[in-house]
């Protein structure tokens, strides 16, 4: 099993930035392909970004290149996102998801709300 925790979102102006934290626990965080996702009221929960195992590669969904950054710290079990020059339309609930072991696992999630 692995347990996701997500930490860092709030409420933020439209330009501000915001750093969310995923920290895992139960399984070898290394063997991880981690991932962010986001869900806005209303909508189905959409891929945001990922990063393979050693953080060597990066992927995003177009609407948040240039502007979001995920990373990860293996030694402390944790994927990060920075997101800078936030958006009204970047408001949603934003979910970590990790995948190995022939699973995936969720985050309960931590909203992002980014008002006018």
């Amino acid at each position: 099993q692995v347990q996701l925790v997500e930490s860092g979102g709030g409420l933020v102006q439209a330009g501000g930035s915001l750093r969310l934290s995923c920290a895992a626990s139960g399984r070898t965080f290394s063997r991880l392909i981690m991932g962010w996702f986001r869900q806005a009221p209303g909508k189905e929960r959409e891929f945001v970004a990922t990063i393979t195992r050693s953080g060597g590669r990066t992927d995003y969904a177009d609407s948040v290149k240039g502007r979001f950054t995920i990373s990860r710290d293996n030694a402390k079990n944790t994927v990060y996102l920075q997101m800078n020059s936030l958006k009204p339309e970047d408001t949603a609930d934003y979910y970590c998801r990790a995948t190995g072991f022939g699973r995936q696992y969720w985050g309960k999630g931590t909203p992002v709300t980014v008002s006018l």
